[in-house]
């Protein structure tokens, strides 16, 4: 028998409301979940994020919460600002009692709007440890009414060092709440936190992914001796031109200068970390998911609440420190049936993390070799011909007849469309390729041609009198 959300025990109502958003069958995490956090018990629940465990925690509160007291009556805790605001918006989506009010509180954004909304009067709460903490000292956020506290994102509380200030706002709430965590993994210390602060809770666990997606293509990259990541990455990107992209990295300081290499070589590219202010962060995601820029160097905390559709490309330019997190950032690329890419750029001494990579999954990835000068110049002469088709087809074409026939006179005209075709050649080259001819010596073996060359011999045009001959260049 198929489960639903009303066998469940969620209301008519509420369960015609969730098919019309388009949420027809509950998730594992949310039929082991709901039943319990629904009769009253605390709840342990261990779920990746992707696994449906906002709507496990958060559909009962919806169904529960009572909108003619205007206090708050529950509170969730999120690590990061951008996980606030996502689990804020998917409650706001779920939630069909147009009175009852929701609110994001974090740092970064303007407080006295936050007291304003607090004293008109809020039910739900979702925000970080940092700004609930000086809402409760300001006496503005008063828990006393609280029947649910949630802690979503256990074990990135934990490596963010908030588990203090997750304990003081626990000690604040009343003893008599129902409590729940929610963690992708048990560390001893959230254990003991649960152990702690819960009254016997029910422990509901959703199988880890141990298997990449089938419809990921992983491969990996090993950076030569003596080379740098960045000088790795330009080539692999000029041939893979991924049409959205993320980039992980470990620190803001490599995203900040991933980013500035890459925009320097012309690529539409912006960072994503903890350094941005949230009204920074929020334009960027904006303008990721309109695909205003293509590509996002991203640390994996910040990244916790990017997500965006269709993602082609995932890029570990720094490979995470475990194999549950190789498989949680890959998975953000091939959903909904569509296809993915997953590059990995490995340092000689990385190899063993790849192997473990490789053990964690059951699957020997493919390697790679870092394109050479002479494939990607090819590539782009490619993909100029596929654009020339396009331009031919196209109504402006019928602006630059007159310049051809004026040049005809004097020139042949497949001499013409050469040279137009190496000005464009010339413009759409990465630049990378221009500047770094300091390194063209070094890479002579890996790249025996030059920097901008095409990989075909050049030709030389010569003029005689009105007549025009081409001859192959011997050089």
């Amino acid at each position: 028998m198929t489960l639903s959300f009303t066998s469940l025990g969620l209301s008519e109502a509420h369960a015609r409301h969730l098919e019309k958003i388009g949420f027809t069958a509950p998730t594992p995490i949310q039929a082991q979940a709901i039943p319990h956090l629904l009769s009253g018990r605390d709840v342990v629940g261990q779920a990746q994020t992707g696994t449906g465990k906002t709507a496990a925690f958060s559909l009962p509160l919806l169904e529960q919460i009572d909108t003619a007291n205007s206090s708050v009556q529950a509170l969730i805790l999120t690590p990061t600002r951008e996980l606030a605001v996502q689990v804020c918006q998917s409650i706001l989506s779920f939630n069909d009692n147009r009175r009852l009010q929701i609110m994001a509180v974090y740092g970064g954004q303007s407080i006295e709007r936050q007291l304003q909304r607090l004293r008109r009067g809020v039910h739900l709460v979702v925000g970080t440890p940092g700004r609930v903490l000086d809402l409760l000292s300001r006496g503005s956020l008063k828990l006393d009414r609280l029947n649910w506290l949630v802690l979503d994102e256990a074990d990135e509380m934990l490596n963010m060092g908030f588990i203090q200030d997750v304990e003081r706002i626990l000690n604040q709430a009343p003893p008599e709440r129902q409590t729940a965590f929610f963690s992708a993994t048990m560390a001893p210390p959230i254990r003991e936190l649960a152990a702690k602060f819960l009254r016997s809770p029910v422990t509901v666990t959703v199988e880890q992914p141990k298997a990449a997606p089938a419809k990921i293509n992983q491969v990996a990259y090993v950076v030569p001796r003596g080379w740098t990541k960045a000088r790795s990455l330009q080539p692999i990107l000029e041939m893979e031109d991924p049409e959205s992209a993320l980039i992980f990295v470990r620190t803001r300081r490599t995203a900040a200068d991933l980013t500035r290499q890459l925009q320097a070589a012309g690529h539409s590219v912006d960072e994503y970390h903890g350094d941005l202010t949230q009204s920074q962060r929020e334009r960027l995601l904006l303008r990721f998911r309109q695909r205003q820029v293509r590509w996002v160097v991203a640390t994996d905390i910040a990244a916790r609440g990017l997500h965006v559709e269709n993602l082609t490309h995932v890029i570990n330019y720094e490979l995470p420190d475990s194999p549950e997190s190789y498989v949680h950032r890959i998975g953000r690329t091939g959903r909904a049936g569509n296809e993915g890419r997953a590059i990995s750029l490995v340092s000689p001494l990385e190899k063993y993390k790849l192997r473990q990579i490789e053990n964690h999954i059951h699957q020997k990835l493919e390697f790679g070799k870092i394109p050479t000068r002479a494939e990607i110049a090819a590539r782009h002469l490619e993909k100029l011909q596929t654009q020339i088709q396009e331009a031919i087809v196209g109504e402006r074409i019928a602006s630059f007849l007159p310049i051809v026939s004026q040049l005809s006179e004097e020139y042949d005209p497949r001499t013409i469309a050469a040279a137009a075709l190496q000005m464009a050649y010339d413009q759409t080259r990465p630049s990378w390729m221009r500047l770094d001819s300091k390194h063209a010596d070094n890479d002579s073996k890996s790249h025996p041609r030059s920097a901008g060359s095409p990989p075909k011999p050049k030709k030389v045009i010569k003029r005689v009198g009105t007549s025009t001959s081409v001859q192959r260049d011997p050089g």
